[in-house]
């Protein structure tokens, strides 16, 4: 789709630097200063030839774009239907109208406005006209914000009573060519406009500005100084969500230890965001800390993906294509207008207007339109919500695999040959971001699981898969294990109920809160023997078994069922007899030991395999070509080997007790192997692998 410039400044540069590989093509850019829309023009031709990776003249493949110096001249030769407006704050406002009133889809950059009641006319035209209207930043739809905003949803931190709020601009004089529009407008209308629209996509609308005071900080030797406050600090205070403490700035550095911050503190927790702004999600973007425990790094669980700032006008443009007018970040961004409006004139002209005590209220909420996402709470943010009852039988259908986190969390308490407690390792994984918990009759540990479940500072029921096995001694007792299992980890279902080995031993009675009693005692009643001193096992059928096991899926009991430890023939021959698939198969898997005949059998018939012990082979992560791999790959060898399990669609659930390591193998999801790097590590493959 074709689209028009307007501005051909710094930021006109941020977004044609994304032009050579996009679906936009940009047949115009106007600015007041002919020349350097001219430099502009030239500069766009020739970085989509230096993009072009098989050397075709880049100018074969698009003309240069026209250049104006005065836009209603641009508007009436050019048919092109977008328009990016990348001019100067004080100028948006005008520029996008003139845009909207000649037909053409806008977005602008921020500040959409910089009056309320002029922001709200926009919107009205849009609407009137049927015409898409879209604002930067698009700082909410970046994945450092929006996997932020899934941790906060999913009720951790409680009610969130207090937001910190950084917006450091810092001394535009010293760091950009053209700072006199920066220092007309002020810290709030550039900068705060990033924290704001994040919090405004969290909280919803705010309701008022409860105090606001602005300090006049700026350098004696600078010969331009700012026309509006150089440094405001404000409280603001949420319809339905928190009351923010903002600080934004000219003066303070913007290489602070803050720059665009936010920090949530909840009842139950805290969460730190580091860069409200920032257009990829870095491995320590975000802080967690639940309950009475530290604070951890929460990497998401995803390859690193940089947004460009052409993605925002290009979704315009996509929705566009699809007939759609979308408006959201628009009134979004309007809403951002009235509140950073208000808070300087409360910082510099203070009155009493609310009803309920000073301050001063934010009018002209607009939740109106179609195809827009209404300035609203998202669920669960701000408060816990109530877990989802599931009916009976709810489990995944055939032919359809369960959606999985792409790390989960192993909770054995066997470690290292001795049983340790996992209670404060499981704590920080939560913490970290792990959404899989692998829990088992065998481990012992339920009952402290559910504990911590229990606890303040852990995420909703609903943010969890739970991952139950029955032990082997309780084969032909299976509903009162899993009924057991759930008791004590306090759930009512799993959401996938497995059989942890398939043979059967013999029954040796409920094996409840294992790890409150002596070691010798556990392992007397999970690893039975007969009088000989051999397995004692029990005369049981494993399709019988298998048939129960889905009765207990029909009962409510679990979503869906599993098996874990089986291997290629026995999997395919338990499915043909009952014909009953399982939603998710578990075995040990590494560079070892792939398994790669039983995961291509499996993928083939939507069914998950989670990969235990992916770490432990012995001298596996000292491995010579383990660890060439991982250096190439900037990676530690562990995070190398489950980045491996990773791209084949195999769910590692590693476990630790280091709080480091807990961190470190969850970021492994973001480390992104070669194909090259991947076909190496299958060369490590061993036939004869045995623990």
């Amino acid at each position: 789709m074709n689209c028009l410039f307007v501005g051909a400044g710094a930021v006109a540069r941020r977004y044609a630097a994304g032009l050579a590989d996009s679906p936009l093509s940009l047949t115009a850019v106007c600015d007041l200063d002919r020349d350097r829309a001219e430099s502009f023009a030239d500069a766009v031709v020739d970085g989509a030839r230096h993009a072009d990776d098989d050397g075709t003249d880049a100018a074969q493949l698009r003309d240069t774009p026209a250049v104006y110096s005065d836009l209603d001249a641009m508007l009436d030769a050019e048919s092109a239907p977008i328009v990016v407006n990348l001019t100067s704050h004080a100028a948006h406002a005008q520029v996008t109208r003139t845009c909207l009133e000649a037909g053409r889809h806008v977005f602008s950059e921020k500040p959409l406005a910089l009056d309320p009641a002029a922001a709200d006319d926009l919107l009205a035209l849009a609407r009137d006209r049927d015409l898409a209207l879209g604002c930067a930043p698009i700082a909410p739809d970046c994945d450092a914000q929006c996997h932020a905003r899934t941790l906060l949803s999913d009720g951790r931190l409680g009610d969130v009573g207090l937001v910190y709020a950084t917006a450091h601009v810092g001394r535009v004089t010293e760091w950009h060519e053209r700072p006199d529009s920066f220092l007309s407008v002020g810290p709030l209308f550039d900068g705060a406009v990033y924290p704001l629209s994040v919090l405004v996509d969290w909280f919803g609308p705010v309701a008022r500005v409860r105090s606001a005071d602005a300090v006049d900080a700026w350098p004696e030797r600078e010969e331009r100084r700012p026309e509006a406050p150089a440094h405001v600090e404000a409280t603001v205070e949420f319809v339905d969500g928190p009351v923010v403490s903002l600080r934004a700035s000219l003066y303070a550095d913007h290489r602070s230890r803050e720059f665009y911050s936010l920090e949530c503190h909840g009842d139950d927790g805290t969460l730190y965001l580091a860069d409200a702004g920032a257009m990829a999600a870095d491995r320590d973007a975000v802080r967690v800390r639940g309950g009475d425990r530290d604070s951890v790094s929460a990497p998401q669980p995803r390859p690193r993906r940089e947004r460009s700032h052409l993605d925002g006008p290009e979704r315009l443009a996509r929705a566009v294509d699809r007939g759609d007018r979308p408006r959201a970040s628009a009134r979004r961004a309007a809403h951002v207008v009235a509140v950073c409006a208000a808070i300087e004139a409360e910082a510099t002209e203070p009155e009493t207007t609310a009803s309920d005590g000073t301050g001063r209220a934010i009018g002209g909420i607009d939740t109106s339109g179609t195809n827009d996402r209404d300035l609203a709470a998202p669920v669960g943010v701000g408060s816990r919500s109530a877990p989802t009852v599931r009916p009976p039988g709810s489990g995944v259908p055939d032919g359809a695999a369960l959606r999985l986190p792409p790390v989960g969390f192993g909770c054995s308490r066997y470690r290292d040959g001795e049983y340790v407690d996992r209670v404060e390792s499981i704590g920080t994984a939560l913490d970290a971001g792990y959404r899989l918990l692998d829990s088992a009759e065998l481990y012992g540990n339920e009952s402290r699981i559910g504990d911590l479940l229990a606890s303040p500072g852990t995420p909703d029921r609903e943010g969890l898969f739970l991952l139950g096995k029955a032990w082997n001694t309780n084969h032909s007792h299976l509903r009162e294990a899993c009924e057991g299992s759930l008791s004590e980890l306090g759930v009512d279902a799993f959401d996938c109920y497995a059989l942890h080995w398939p043979d059967a031993w013999a029954y040796q009675g409920p094996l409840r809160e294992l790890a409150e009693r002596p070691v010798d005692e556990q392992e007397a009643l999970t690893f039975p023997t007969d009088d000989r001193g051999e397995r004692a096992t029990a005369d049981r059928d494993l399709a019988d078994t298998w048939r129960d096991l889905a009765a207990l899926r029909e009962d409510g009991l679990a979503r869906t069922i599993g098996i874990c430890n089986v291997d290629l023939d026995g999997l395919r021959d338990l499915v043909a007899e009952t014909g009953i698939r399982p939603a998710l198969v578990q075995v040990e898997r590494h560079p070892y030991a792939p398994k790669a005949d039983l995961v291509d059998w499996c993928h083939e018939r939507g069914i998950r395999v989670v990969a235990h012990s992916p770490l432990s082979a012995p001298g596996l992560l000292e491995d010579s070509l383990v660890t060439a791999v991982a250096e190439e790959a900037d990676a530690t060898p562990a995070e190398a080997v489950l980045a491996w399990n990773v791209a084949a669609g195999v769910v590692p659930i590693p476990a630790s007790t280091d709080p480091d390591h807990v961190v470190s193998n969850l970021a492994a999801a973001r480390v992104e192997l070669t194909t090259d790097q991947r076909a190496r590590l299958d060369t490590l493959a061993d036939p004869d692998f045995e623990r």
